[in-house]
């Protein structure tokens, strides 16, 4: 593996869930072809990580959020052009019930459109971080009680660098 990047960068991302389907942002690179994530991003110094996701959320969902709960921490080595490690902090957030998916006003790089994805149509995708298939389909089990069944920790996971 290359050398990391000296620094650890915090993340956080929004998870809205709305009738077992999860919003989105689509990206499209070269590199990468199209892949699925979750909203959200860098949290910025001095910045909460609140303030992190509404900043995010507001960027590239065009709309506020209210943020529920953190739900998982997950250390993520991301090996790509450049090498880096990131604490990915994800909160249980809400948009608003007349909410339509759509980008904000500086959507994220590569970001395509904002969708919904059916719980049964993630597995059929590919997610930009290694844990979140597994997480998310874990939330949005028809039998599972709450986000509260699952450990917050994670784990580490790296993704597989493009070849």
């Amino acid at each position: 593996m290359t050398e990391l990047q000296p620094e650890i960068r915090n993340t956080a991302r929004a998870l809205i869930v709305r009738q077992e389907r999860v919003l989105l942002l689509r990206k499209f690179s070269e590199e990468r072809g199209e892949y699925f994530a979750l909203p959200g991003g860098g949290q910025e110094t001095g910045e909460t990580l609140e303030q992190t996701i509404a900043r995010e959320c507001r960027e590239e969902i065009g709309t506020e959020v209210a943020l529920r709960d953190l739900i998982w921490v997950a250390d993520y080595f991301r090996c790509r052009s450049t090498q880096r490690h990131l604490i990915e902090m994800v909160f249980l957030c809400e948009v608003p019930e007349h909410y339509s998916p759509h980008n904000g006003h500086h959507p994220d790089k590569h970001q395509q459109e904002v969708v919904w994805l059916h719980r049964d149509e993630l597995a059929s995708h590919r997610l930009s971080e290694p844990y979140l298939a597994d997480a998310v389909t874990e939330i949005l089990r028809p039998d599972s009680s709450s986000p509260d069944s699952m450990p917050t920790y994670l784990g580490a996971f790296h993704d597989d660098p493009v070849t």
